[in-house]
């Protein structure tokens, strides 16, 4: 996968989720970055998933959704084929909700998957 190949499709994000991130970028003064996803080791499932604010990299995969411009290492993106990420706000906790088809297993917290 090269950096400079665009992967239409690759995450979605719901209105939602892509306005939350909006709204986090202004309050960080990250309007000129791009959002990064990412599968890192750790959690209780053994993979856990991460987000920043950060500059595109040469090698990284890149898609948008929502108008939100996203990218992912090319590790990432090979787990997180086809995933969808809400935001709740709701009683339950205020969060980014990650369904990815490709996890066999999820933690009850949501945050890690194997």
């Amino acid at each position: 996968m090269r950096g400079d190949v665009e992967l239409a499709g690759v995450i979605t994000l719901t209105p939602r989720a892509a306005a939350q991130i909006r709204t986090m970028q202004k309050e960080l003064g990250a309007e000129t970055r791009v959002l990064r996803l990412l599968v890192e080791s750790g959690g209780c499932s053994g993979f856990q998933y991460g987000m920043s604010f950060d500059e595109p990299k040469s090698d990284d995969a890149r898609c948008e959704s929502e108008g939100v411009a996203m990218v992912l290492d090319q590790a990432s993106a090979a787990y997180l084929g086809g995933t969808r990420i809400d935001f709740d706000d709701g009683l339950q906790g205020k969060g980014f909700e990650i369904q990815n088809p490709n996890a066999q297993s999820t933690c009850g917290c949501g945050k890690s998957f194997s």
